[in-house]
This record gives structure tokens, C-alpha cells and sequence, in this order.
């Protein structure tokens, strides 16, 4: 059975510019629907520092989705790795999905900061992020994110 979800609101200020690195230092506002949501369904949720944010990679085509192994960015310096080992827009349903800090909230605007969805990005979810609900036990994983992703917070110059 397939699953229908509409937007709750979408990116209208921040980075307009897709890209894989510098996202460092960049400020959004998420503006939910004010057609849909009363201001208070976002009541209490000043009280937490980070969000959980699911959004669509909706400015990216469906024929860019791979299901086979690849190396990431195509750099043939890191492993050549599955579908589901990558988190770009190259997944079967193009979600995402965002730890962004919450700095302000002014009615159905949420002002956050480390968000990479650009503007114009369609949002699907907005939650608060409960450390009790992070990961569990130690984390691991392979040199290469790391790697790849070493500008990726910096911010542009």
C-alpha cells in the first residue's frame, strides 16, 4: 500500500544554491502552513534546542535515483557503497532528513540554523529532537563520511 503525505509548510528563507558542502553559518525559516496549523500547535516547542526535520529532495529529479553501488560524490577514492548506505537525493523515495537547531520561533515561522534544505524545499515533518531518542550505545562508522564531509558544516567563504 503506498503512502500519501502532503506538506506542512516549506523552506522560504535560507540558501537558494544546491550543493554538497558549506553549509555552515546558514540561517532558514521554515514556514509551516498557516492554512492548516493554529499557531499553538507549535506551542512548547521553543523549549528545545534541535529539531527533527523530514523534507523531500523535490528539486531533484526522479531519474537521478540509483540503486546500485557507487562511490560517493563519484570520488573513486571512497568504497563504491549500496543505495542505502548513502544520504543524498539519489534515494527511492528522495526523503531527507535534518537535525537543524531551533533559534526562534515567530508564529508558524521557525527560525533554525544547519538546516540543508534550500528555499523553496517542501517540509513533511517537524518534531522535536528528544536526546532519548538519539542513538543508543556507541556509534560507528567507516572513514569515509568523515572524509566527505569535512566542509561540510564549514562555512562558505
Amino acid at each position: 500500500m503506498a503512502l500519501e503525505i502532503r506538506p506542512i509548510g516549506t523552506v522560504v528563507a535560507g540558501r537558494t544554491d544546491v550543493g554538497d558542502d558549506y553549509w555552515g553559518g546558514v540561517e532558514s525559516v521554515i514556514q509551516l502552513d498557516e492554512d492548516k496549523f493554529p499557531v499553538d500547535s507549535v506551542q512548547g516547542l521553543d523549549e528545545f534546542s534541535h529539531l527533527v526535520v523530514v523534507w523531500h529532495f523535490d528539486q531533484a529529479s526522479p531519474e537521478d535515483v540509483e540503486y546500485h553501488a557507487r562511490s560517493p560524490r563519484g570520488n573513486p577514492r571512497w568504497p563504491a557503497t549500496g543505495t542505502f548506505a548513502h544520504r543524498n537525493h539519489r534515494r527511492p523515495n528522495q526523503l531527507a532528513q535534518s537535525f537543524p537547531r531551533l533559534l526562534r520561533i515567530d508564529g508558524l515561522r521557525l527560525h533554525v540554523t544547519d538546516l540543508d534544505a534550500v528555499v523553496g524545499t517542501q517540509i513533511y515533518d517537524v518534531s522535536p529532537f528528544f536526546r532519548e531518542m538519539g542513538p543508543r550505545g556507541a556509534v560507528h562508522q567507516p572513514a569515509w563520511p568523515g572524509d566527505m564531509l569535512t566542509d561540510y558544516w564549514a562555512a562558505r567563504t
